[in-house]
């Protein structure tokens, strides 16, 4: 199956779309009984607008925007979501490598895109959900002691890539799409966390690092490093 028809190209994630409707449904009734059961309109102007503001704000976060990398994907890894650089580092990987790994983490907010995408092409071969704690994602301890699921991708060239989904204090629901044995790309959904995560990704000592701690990233779009 070649790498467009495999791609999932929808405006709204679909993780979204049942909270959305019952959001907008639960919403409806709120308002439409404070039009019609108070003779006085203020406290519905108020509660309609509160409740304008925060579908707008779930609509924001259930967005996924269409990208497509468009360059030469060998040997490159990018940013599997949108988010900002809080982690470059050496740490010792205990899951699955058990030895040293430059760790590269992004961190996600309430305002951005949360679908995630692969960082690399290549085969999926291992897939392990973790339950866990939902300290705030930016702290250290988020990567190993909090809810996670981890996805490691051998590349074309043989290079074994983690990529780490871990849920925060709001997220409470990671979803992953991968299976091992499945050819993955870089254009391809990964997953999708809800509310507020964080996603780190593992990668060989040596290689080359090309964002910086602070700088803002693209999910599908931003390189943040070129394997050896």
């Amino acid at each position: 199956m070649s790498r467009l028809k495999k791609l999932k190209k929808i405006r709204i994630h679909r993780e979204g779309t049942h909270i959305l409707w019952a959001s907008f449904l639960l919403l409806l009734l709120i308002n439409a009984a404070l039009y019609w059961g108070i003779d006085c309109k203020i406290p519905f102007y108020v509660v309609a607008a509160a409740s304008i503001a925060v579908y707008l704000l779930m609509v924001n976060f259930f967005r996924c925007p269409i990208r497509l990398f468009g360059q030469d994907t060998e040997k490159i890894v990018v940013a599997p979501a949108d988010g900002k650089i809080v982690v470059i580092e050496e740490v010792d990987e205990n899951e699955y490598f058990h030895d040293r790994r430059l760790m590269i983490s992004i961190f996600m907010s309430i305002v951005n895109v949360h679908a995630n995408w692969y960082p690399v092409d290549g085969t999926i071969k291992k897939v392990a959900h973790h339950n866990g704690n939902f300290m705030k994602a930016w702290l250290p301890k988020a990567s190993t002691e909090n809810e996670r699921s981890t996805v490691v991708i051998e590349t074309p060239e043989g290079v074994e890539v983690l990529t780490r989904q871990i849920a925060g204090a709001v997220a409470r629901r990671i979803v992953t799409y991968a299976e091992v044995g499945e050819e993955c790309y870089i254009d391809e959904h990964m997953g999708f966390i809800k509310f507020g995560s964080r996603v780190d990704v593992y990668l060989p000592i040596g290689t080359e690092v090309c964002v910086s701690m602070g700088q803002l990233t693209t999910g599908n779009q931003t390189v943040i490093a070129k394997l050896k």
